[in-house]
């Protein structure tokens, strides 16, 4: 009776006890991976439209499945929005009505004005709404936010982003199956394409770091026809300038065409800040100094890495093509609602965030209607 009234009273307040998975295709299972470094959050159970699917997938983790949407809402904790991305709005917006505080997998929807007007829906409700990609809170991003605040590399004048993946189309894609035994979704990848799916990576750091983007020149282009047989599919390839209110500029490539490359180099006065691997956590963060040497001016051959002084957070060995915490961004939104706060996933920066991501997937000048601040850094790097 006594661990009754307490989960009763926390509901009350507003303050999940864990969290509720809604889609249980294949991001799903690494997410349910990345949650088990958090022995402290409990997930309280899963639904999907597809009982099938949900029924292999709780059985794999152990976990209760809920019966309908409604049941899943009931269970008072986050919600992590996990379903495909064009039933995103409608499973934030049910659950933002039902007073569930919601984190979203990326993109959190697929145009504005209904981000816009969700943005105000959390606020009208007082939850928070929050958005993936959790890696800004990993090490790698959070180790570059460190050197930029001490001054590494000097002040920023120019930040070259790739998120070239290989020819995707090409690729054994059928065979790509999850840990719970989901196929991975080449169809909705290819339909709702590389940008949207995958700028956010960069994107949040550079927002993170840099703060508020006032102006996206975007060129974008389908280079792959008929990729598996679909028609309809979004770009192939983009290329974005991005004008920070703060004074960089970026251009940000994302394409399942080029060969992989998924460098970040943040060129100053003093040098250049480089990153290799935005999928990896631990991904090593290096400054290379310019030096003059005769008549000729280059960056040096030794690169210096940057390390933060003390541990991190939890990490998980590769899994395909990524060595990433997908729980991150869940564990500190939760933290931020225990403790009274806005995650820093949430709120304005979750909207900007997305309003450039949907910029980068279109052709065109686009000048940007929300702001948010620069991020506050977590605890163990600043």
């Amino acid at each position: 009776m006594a661990g009754e009234t307490q989960r009763t009273s926390a509901s009350a307040r507003g303050t999940p006890e864990g969290v509720t998975v809604i889609g249980c295709g294949f991001v799903a299972d690494l997410y349910m991976r990345s949650l088990r470094t958090f022995p402290q959050i409990q997930v309280l159970g899963a639904f999907d439209h597809d009982a099938q699917r949900m029924a292999a997938f709780c059985a794999h983790w152990s976990i209760p499945a809920l019966p309908d949407m409604g049941a899943a809402l009931a269970t008072g904790g986050l919600i992590l929005n996990l379903t495909n991305p064009t039933s995103h709005a409608d499973v934030i917006r049910a659950s933002l009505e039902a007073g569930r505080h919601v984190f979203s997998e990326k993109p959190m929807v697929l145009d504005l004005d209904t981000a816009k007007s969700l943005r105000a829906l959390a606020g009208e409700r007082r939850v928070q709404l929050a958005t993936a990609p959790s890696s800004v809170l990993g090490e790698a991003a959070q180790t570059l936010g460190h050197a930029l605040r001490n001054g590494l590399p000097g002040t920023p004048r120019l930040i070259y982003a790739e998120l070239d993946d290989g020819f995707i189309p090409q690729a054994p894609v059928e065979a790509w199956i999850s840990e719970s035994g989901a196929p991975w979704p080449f169809a909705d990848e290819f339909r709702t394409g590389c940008t949207l799916e995958h700028a956010g990576y960069y994107l949040s750091w550079l927002i993170a770091h840099f703060g508020a983007v006032t102006r996206v020149v975007t060129a974008t282009a389908e280079v792959i026809p008929a990729k598996r047989g679909l028609k309809d599919c979004a770009p192939d390839v983009s290329v974005a300038m991005l004008y920070f209110a703060s004074g960089p500029v970026a251009r940000l490539t994302c394409s399942i065409a080029a060969p992989h490359d998924h460098r970040l180099r943040i060129v100053g006065d003093d040098g250049v800040l480089q990153v290799d691997k935005a999928w990896d956590n631990a991904a090593p963060v290096r400054h290379r100094k310019r030096i003059r040497i005769r008549r000729r001016l280059l960056e040096s051959p030794v690169a210096k890495r940057i390390r933060l002084p003390g541990p991190t957070h939890p990490h998980l060995p590769r899994k395909g093509a990524a060595a990433m915490n997908f729980a991150l961004g869940p564990a500190e939104m939760l933290e931020a609602i225990r403790a009274r706060r806005p995650s820093r996933l949430a709120g304005d920066y979750a909207l900007h965030l997305t309003e450039v991501t949907l910029a980068c997937q279109k052709t065109g000048v686009h000048e940007m209607t929300t702001s948010c601040e620069k991020m506050k850094p977590m605890p163990w790097a600043c």
